[in-house]
């Protein structure tokens, strides 16, 4: 089975957040269950420095060149759309290095899209063509479309919702400036509230809708936290099913982890007081410190309750512990902690930005993991801290509630501490009820070790989407299915600034 798995992000390529991780696992998953499976995402630089093996395959008449390449990891793969006018820049994948939202974003998207949408259609110009193509979030939500709007036979589609809160909205005149067919424009397209929603675009035309986790897809369902989606979503709800994300246990694996200064796993965690001295050092936390290490590992935004965390630290420190922060986002927030870690001096460490390895050693080093959300689409980080020994705080909410079992309400095997309501008071409480379990080593070590014995693994997550995909494929091997049309007007031609020629130009040699 050939599928293609387009996306706006992918580790180590470039990554952002959960997306980047997840996108990296799952294929590499389902290539070792057999499928023929590349990726493709937008030729970002550090997308172009870190793949390997690139090779031109062809080039476009407006501009991009399709390469094909190899992650540097897993050895998955890749297309990279090599178009320097949209995707060469400093900043991240999305915004500038002032967090600002590229201006042409749609544009950006919209030209990928499109080139993965005529990759899908006419095959790759070296004899590869996909039965299957997998789209992911807003960033990828044209290419269902494109693909519905193709009059003969495409591939099958399937569209992951990552995090409905993200929709790719932009002004109905930049979409229809960019010549994008009439029928996306309106109400039974991507019209959105007078807006053009890429996301929706994705949720109206793929056959088959993921999310991913069981309880975040019942959830979307309401108005509570459907996010203006939910009426479409519930007329989608036989084509939507949540499978809960894995992580790569091979990445994220305590046992072998490079970065940490000794090596531990479920049996003998002593290791983790090694990272613990380490991240003191580092961070400037008090060494001499007897209660646990409370750590924080997140985007610093409303969704990720930094507010809450915030307002809570005060109440936090007042039980004896230290508290590590790590993440980036509302720079407000970034202040605020900024500020409070100058006012809690060796109590409270605070590194405003992202690292990698950083996350590693804080995970690994922490006693207690802080991964509230007011709404929570899975959860990575919280697998992360489990995996690592780091027992979570958390909410209920979404993929959490798939992947944490409360202490004093489970019938058995309590693998960590959840609260109902997003506010301080609530957040200290839950802290206060793990500390106090912290006091008892033996009870501690129980609720430790069923944590870090989770199994999160992406196998049991790609069987599900490998039964999804052979739901869709053709029965004939190798043979596109010939879909019914849609229930719209052919599209116009498109512009040709947006979309590619109708085929591929010859690489050069």
């Amino acid at each position: 089975m050939r599928v293609l798995f387009a996306t706006g992000e992918m580790f180590p390529l470039a990554k952002t957040g959960g997306l980047g991780d997840a996108a990296a696992a799952l294929p590499a998953a389902l290539a070792r269950l057999g499928v023929d499976i590349t990726a493709m995402l937008p030729g970002y630089d550090s997308a172009l420095d870190a793949a390997c093996g690139k090779r031109t395959l062809a080039r476009l008449p407006a501009g991009g060149t399709l390469l094909l390449g190899r992650t540097p990891d897993s050895g998955l793969p890749v297309y990279l759309l090599d178009w320097p006018e949209l995707f060469r820049r400093p900043g991240g994948p999305y915004q500038d290095a002032d967090k600002r939202d590229w201006p042409d974003n749609l544009r950006r998207f919209a030209a990928f899209c499109a080139a993965a949408a005529h990759l899908a259609q006419h095959g790759d110009g070296g004899g590869w063509q996909p039965e299957i193509v997998h789209a992911n979030d807003w960033h990828t939500g044209l290419l269902p479309a494109f693909l519905a709007l193709h009059p003969g036979p495409r591939p099958a589609s399937v569209f992951t919702i990552h995090n409905l809160a993200f929709q790719g909205n932009f002004a109905l005149d930049e979409a229809r400036a960019l010549g994008l067919p009439d029928a996306l424009l309106g109400t039974e397209g991507a019209e959105f509230y007078g807006r053009f929603s890429c996301l929706k675009a994705g949720i109206g035309y793929a056959q088959r809708l993921t999310t991913v986790s069981p309880t975040y897809a019942r959830e979307i369902l309401t108005p509570e936290e459907g996010c203006g989606m939910d009426g479409l979503l519930r007329a989608r709800r036989g084509d939507l099913v949540g499978i809960l994300n894995g992580i790569d246990t091979g990445l994220w694996n305590p046992a072998g982890d490079p970065a940490l200064p000794r090596p531990f796993a479920a049996g003998d965690v002593a290791g983790k007081g090694d990272a613990k001295a380490a991240v003191r050092r580092e961070l400037g936390l008090d060494p001499a410190a007897a209660g646990p290490l409370v750590v924080g590992v997140a985007r610093l935004t409303h969704q990720k309750m930094a507010d809450v965390v915030l307002a809570a630290l005060p109440a936090l420190l007042d039980q004896g512990v230290q508290v590590a922060l790590h993440g980036e986002g509302d720079p407000a927030l970034e202040a605020g902690l900024r500020a409070a870690a100058e006012r809690f001096p060796g109590r409270l460490a605070v590194r405003i930005g992202y690292q990698e390895a950083l996350a590693h050693r804080l995970l690994a080093a922490a006693d207690i993991a802080l991964t509230p959300s007011r709404f929570e689409p899975c959860g990575l980080t919280t697998m992360y801290a489990m995996r690592y020994g780091a027992v979570p705080v958390t909410r209920p909410v979404g993929g959490l509630a798939d992947t944490v079992a409360d202490v004093d309400t489970a019938a058995e095997g309590g693998t960590g501490f959840t609260f109902a309501d997003p506010t301080p008071e609530a957040l200290a409480g839950c802290v206060r009820r793990a500390v106090t379990l912290f006091a008892d080593p033996p009870a501690w070590r129980r609720v430790q070790r069923a944590a870090m014995q989770r199994d999160f693994g992406w196998d049991r997550s790609a069987r599900r989407y490998l039964d999804l995909y052979r739901d869709l494929a053709p029965a004939e091997t190798g043979r596109l299915r010939r879909l019914a049309p849609p229930s719209v007007d052919p599209p116009p031609a498109p512009r040709p600034e947006v979309l590619p020629a109708a085929s591929w130009s010859e690489a050069a040699d």
